[in-house]
């Protein structure tokens, strides 16, 4: 039920999506996550600041209730003067009027452009039951042809959403990549609360290609001394060639400061001898040396060799919101 506007947000001078927020309608509270309402004027970001491996990007929601400690993209509810990296996960944005705005925009799309959906919150989080946004969208690309479009998600929610995925592929490109970073379910729980269980989300995957949507697998971030192992990363490779997956790839944990006040107080309480060195790794840097990545990228390589997974970087490419090196401050939101 709609109250009025939230007036903990409101500043002075705030402008732009900060303003769009302190505005905000709450739609519904629970076990401490509140949705509000979120008026943008604009669906689709165009990519600034670095190289990117697509040109636009759509979050049909600003935080995310999955919780995920690891989570890079918690510097998004900074723009609208939240700076508690807790907001992200309790403090759910719904944007209103997505499919209206993305039939205006999709003008601007060339020819070639890849269009990323959940690069900085995932389409299907729990708000997704309700509020069918991310559907909505989907439902308006299939009216369209000839785009480049890839899904990121850890809900098995996706499967929904086969009949209008299944039309959207009628006449566009379309890949799933469901992310998946240990199979260990206890392990899973303690990393991200609130996503669905690994085991499902293979589920997913299976049911996904088996209906003739290309799907594979993020297995990212990798974790150093938690999710790096051979053996867990040989385990989500073999459990993605079981389920039919056209495509996995791995990528190194990138912990922005925002992200890290969160992260590290975690790994504090729940693996207390890692926690120096992740201070000393990420003391000065977001990203591990680039020794690391290739070491990570070299076992992966192996690891599809040997399960018979190909290595397709234009369709990894479209799912993929992974950060260059050295990378600035980016609008994937």
């Amino acid at each position: 039920m709609a109250t009025p506007p939230l007036l903990p947000y409101s500043k002075p001078k705030l402008v732009g999506i900060a303003r769009l927020a302190a505005d905000g309608d709450s739609l519904r509270q629970g076990h401490n996550v509140e949705y509000f309402t979120l008026p943008v004027r604009s669906l689709l970001n165009r990519c600034t600041g670095v190289r990117m491996p697509f040109t636009w990007t759509i979050n049909p929601y600003r935080g995310c209730e999955f919780a995920c400690k690891y989570c890079y993209a918690r510097y998004t509810h900074e723009f609208m003067e939240m700076r508690d990296g807790i907001d992200f996960e309790q403090k759910i944005f719904v944007k209103q009027h997505a499919a209206d705005l993305l039939r205006q925009e999709l003008r601007q799309i060339k020819t070639g452009e890849d269009i990323a959906i959940g690069t900085a919150t995932d389409p299907y989080q729990p708000a997704e039951r309700r509020y069918e946004v991310t559907r909505t969208i989907l439902e308006e690309f299939a009216r369209h042809q000839g785009l480049e479009l890839g899904i990121v998600t850890k809900s098995n929610l996706v499967l929904r959403d086969i009949d209008v995925l299944q039309k959207v592929l009628r006449h566009n490109r379309l890949s799933v990549n469901v992310t998946v970073t240990t199979l260990d379910a206890d392990l899973a729980r303690i990393l991200e609360p609130r996503a669905p269980r690994p085991d499902l989300r293979m589920e997913a995957v299976r049911k996904l290609n088996d209906a003739g949507i290309p799907t594979g697998v993020s297995c990212a971030p990798v974790l150093p001394g938690i999710t790096d192992s051979p053996r867990n990363l040989e385990a989500v490779v073999r459990a993605t060639a079981e389920a039919g997956g056209k495509h996995i790839f791995a990528n190194p944990l990138f912990l922005k400061p925002c992200s890290a006040a969160v992260f590290l107080p975690f790994l504090e309480k729940e693996f207390p001898h890692l926690a120096e060195s992740y201070q000393r790794r990420y003391k000065e840097r977001a990203f591990l040396p680039k020794a690391y990545a290739q070491r990570i990228s070299q076992l992966m390589a192996r690891l599809r060799e040997k399960y018979g997974i190909r290595h397709d970087n234009r369709r990894d490419s479209r799912v993929n919101p992974v950060f260059s090196q050295g990378g600035t401050q980016l609008k994937l939101f």
